[in-house]
Parts: structure tokens; sequence; C-alpha cells
């Protein structure tokens, strides 16, 4: 049985993410491969709570090609792209199931991620002193980092400087880089087959052919009814994609995600404290600094919020992923865990009951399908820290989605 892993955040489930489990399986060469996506639950990367409730995205992913959806706890979902590489990658490899992986790439030439992935720069003394120059310089970590990548390796390989610079460029293409590092630490032997697949179209503007999430998302904030937000997105995503969307706002399960509510009622609402995870280098200063010398006027738009307060050295997403973790309670210490703790279903078809069978017995962490199944794994101390975040992380997510109370406790993985 091929098991094909996919990382991944569906908010919301589009045509490059049907795309990307088409060229998966053809590349495996397994029509009836499995395709496991570990999806982000309550709260993105970017920081921010997804424009979908978590089961209604993995109702998307499974009527779209996949076969079980696998949950990504909050600790690793809501992080910097290394934390996020290597915790959905854990994920993967710990249901014991895993023989391949999946991801897009921007790039022209894919070796060249293999290339670097293959450097251990966290132990080169002049990618260790560039990169500290960089950020101490005013350049944000991604271009610290990278700028230290290209100088550590310069003529030491076949590929021009120019080149790498401009691999290195795309945030996928960075993400794609510490999936790969994340791999070479945790499965040496190589078992685990790497698929790189090449993106098409505009995945960050706006192309009509091939829309990208953010695109879909800002056509979703701009639509104030139900036939509005259908006109708005028809044509461009999976018709089961977003007849699942439709579906279940007509039958009003949750209601439309605002970004600039649940902006200003993080920052009306939180204490922003130097023990809470992210909030170092005068960061949580600075946010306190930031809002107290704001007009009234300025917390009504999101982003004139981020225009004011972002900086080269505090960029949008890491002010975003340090207030959301405020906003959820996360403190520093927990940034120390850096395994999951358990595997948590959000939904499986047919040909995925069956993968879950194995999955039960070939993983050394708990599987758990409803809330309820954490009590039983309670003296698991990570465990324990890992699985209130996600609970807390939720409920507030829900609560900008129009979600009743308790949603989640009565919610038990989606069944095709």
């Amino acid at each position: 049985m091929r098991v094909i892993g996919i990382v991944a955040e569906f908010n919301p489930f589009h045509s490059g993410h049907e795309y990307l489990i088409r060229e998966a399986k053809r590349e495996v060469g397994d029509p009836r491969a499995i395709v496991m996506p570990v999806m982000s639950g309550a709260f993105c990367q970017r920081g921010i709570p997804a424009i979908l409730p978590k089961h209604t995205r993995a109702r998307q992913a499974l009527l779209c090609g996949a076969d079980v959806v696998l949950e990504l706890p909050f600790t690793f979902a809501c992080a910097p792209s290394e934390r996020f590489a290597r915790g959905a990658v854990k994920t993967l490899l710990k249901t014991g199931v895993l023989t391949d992986i999946a991801f897009g790439v921007d790039c022209e030439d894919p070796k060249i991620l293999e290339m670097l992935a293959g450097i251990d720069f966290e132990r080169d003394e002049v990618y260790n002193s560039t990169l500290r120059d960089g950020v101490c310089g005013g350049l944000n970590y991604p271009a610290a980092r990278a700028s230290a990548i290209i100088k550590t390796i310069s003529g030491r390989t076949d590929y021009q400087d120019e080149v790498i610079k401009d691999t290195l460029k795309s945030p996928n293409s960075i993400l794609a880089l510490d999936y790969l590092k994340a791999l070479a630490e945790e499965d040496p032997s190589g078992k685990i087959s790497v698929h790189m697949i090449r993106r098409v179209g505009d995945y960050h503007g706006g192309s009509e052919g091939f829309p990208s999430a953010s695109d879909i998302r800002r056509r979703a904030d701009n639509s104030s009814s139900l036939s509005e937000l259908t006109s708005n997105l028809a044509g461009l995503m999976p018709d089961a994609s977003l007849a699942v969307w439709i579906s279940a706002l007509s039958r009003r399960e949750f209601g439309f995600f605002r970004e600039e509510e649940y902006l200003r009622r993080v920052v009306t609402e939180c204490n922003f404290r130097c023990d809470t995870a992210y909030m170092t280098d005068g960061l949580c200063g600075y946010i306190n600094n930031v809002i107290s010398s704001l007009r009234p006027g300025f917390l009504d738009s999101s982003e004139t919020f981020l225009e004011v307060s972002q900086t080269r050295h505090f960029t949008r997403g890491r002010i975003l992923r340090a207030m959301a973790s405020a906003y959820v309670g996360q403190p520093k210490e927990v940034l120390d865990i850096r395994d999951p703790a358990y595997i948590r279903i959000l939904g499986f078809g047919r040909e995925g009951r069956y993968c879950l069978k194995i999955i039960g017995r070939c993983t050394k962490l708990p599987l758990i399908h409803n809330l309820s199944d954490f009590a039983e794994h309670n003296g698991m101390e990570d465990l324990k820290i890992l699985s209130d975040l996600d609970i807390k992380a939720s409920e507030l997510a829900g609560t900008h989605l129009s979600l009743p109370f308790q949603y989640e406790w009565k919610t038990p993985p989606v069944r095709l």
C-alpha cells in the first residue's frame, strides 16, 4: 500500500490542491494510492484563523481526492516555516504507514532545494555569523536566512548565486526546503520517496484560470451574502469543494469570517506579555506601544493596523503569530515541545478507513477521533499541553465563525 503524505492548510481547498493530489498519484504510479494530508486546524501559519471550520475543509479535501485527513496541532500550524514543516513531517511519519510525501514548489529546478537541504547550515560558522549580522542589521528572518545561505555556499556549487537567490525568494520554496530538511533529519535512510510537484498558475495573485487561496479569501471577504459568494467563486474552485462551502452556509452551520473583527478583538482583549510564544526581541513592548499610540479609527481595518506595525525586523507573519499565541494562551515554553504527541483524525473515506486500521497497528501515538479521547491519555504531559491549546484555539476561532457553543465536542470525524 502506497500512502502519500501532503502538508496543507486547505484554506479553502482550491484547484491547486486538487492538481497536487492528482499529480502526486500520477508520479507514484498507483491510482489507488492513499492520499493522507495533514492539515492546519483552527489557525493557519500566517497567524489568522482559517475562514472555514476544520471539519468543513476536511470534507472538501475528501470529496476532491484525499482519503484520510489529519490535523496539525496549533503549536505547529501557527508557527514559522521550520517549526511548521518539522511538525507536519513528524506527524506524517509517526503514523507508521507513510511511503511517499508530495508538496508543491515554485522553482524551475527542484534539485537546487535537494542540494541545499543536504547542507548542515546550523553548524556552519559563516552561515551563523551572516544570519546574525543580517538580523541585527534590520533584515527580517527569511531575508537574513536567504542571504546567509547564499554567502555560505557561494562558489561551492555549480549553481550561480542569482539562481539560488531567485529560488529562495518564494515562501513556498522556503517551505519545501524545510520539508526536505525535516525529512533528512527524521528519515536519514531515505525510505520515504519525495515528489516535488511544479506549481501551475499564479498561486499568489488572482489568476482566473488557477486562482490562489488568498484571492479566493479576498473574494469571500468581499461577499456580503450567500448568493454573492456563490457568484464570486463560481468556476474558481472544484465544484465539490465550493458545494460543501455553500451548502454548509445555507444550513447556517457557520458564518462568514471577517479578519478585521478578529484582529480588533485580539487587540482590545489580549494582554500581550513577554512570556508568550514568539514575543521575543522586544516584540511584546513594540506591539503594546503601537496599540497605545493608535487613534481609534486605525483598528477599523486590519490592513491599516498591520501596515503601521510591521517593519523589516517584525514581519506581518511574526506579529500575527505572536498575537495569535497571546490570544490562545501559548507560553514560550511550549515551543520546547518538538514532537507531536497524538494523531488527530479529522475525516476519512472508504479507502481511508482501511488505512486507519493499519495506522492503529503501526503508530505508537494515541489516535484521537473525538475530543473525549484526550481524557484517556491525560497522564501524558505533552499531550495534555498540546490538546488544551488545540481545544482553546478551536473555541476562539469558532466564535469568529459563529459556530455553536462546544461545536467540536459534538462533531465527530467526517466519514464518506
